[in-house]
This record gives C-alpha cells, sequence and structure tokens, in this order.
C-alpha cells in the first residue's frame, strides 16, 4: 500500500527529507517506524514518539490503510 509520511524535527534531519510517499507493507504505524528505523537510522525509540494518522493521534498498533498520512511526532524542546 501507499503511505504519505511527514517528518519533523530531529527525525526530518536523519531522513533528510521533510516528507515522502513510499510503498510498504507495514500494517501498523509501530512496523511503519521499524522500517523507516532500519532504512534512516533514526535515533529515537518509538516510546519517545506520539503517532498520528490522517491527523488524529493514534495508537501504535492500529491499522494502516492505503492513501493515510502518517506522522511521527518527536518530542519538543523550548526554552
Amino acid at each position: 500500500m501507499q503511505i504519505h509520511i511527514d517528518y519533523f524535527a530531529i527525525l526530518r534531519e536523519q531522513a533528510g527529507r521533510q516528507r515522502e510517499t513510499l510503498q510498504t507493507d507495514a500494517k501498523t504505524p509501530a512496523h511503519l517506524y521499524l522500517q523507516l528505523c532500519e532504512q534512516y537510522g533514526f535515533e529515537l525509540i518509538q516510546a519517545r514518539l506520539r503517532v498520528a494518522i490522517n491527523d488524529e493521534f493514534c495508537d501504535w498498533s492500529q491499522n494502516l490503510s492505503d492513501g493515510d498520512r502518517v506522522v511521527f511526532i518527536p518530542p519538543v524542546a523550548g526554552g
């Protein structure tokens, strides 16, 4: 299936892109993030992130569907 992914903060830097569309067999955001970690070497562990599908926060075990937009949201630092 085809999934649209937006990257923010450190994930954007490590992926070298702001967004992409890719073909994947990942069934859940957890599986998708594992694939992306292998591809881009993401340093943040899943437990440090929030995930949203189609602009709604969701559980890491939610099923993905063709055409979904997934956003992995890293912790925000400020001062």
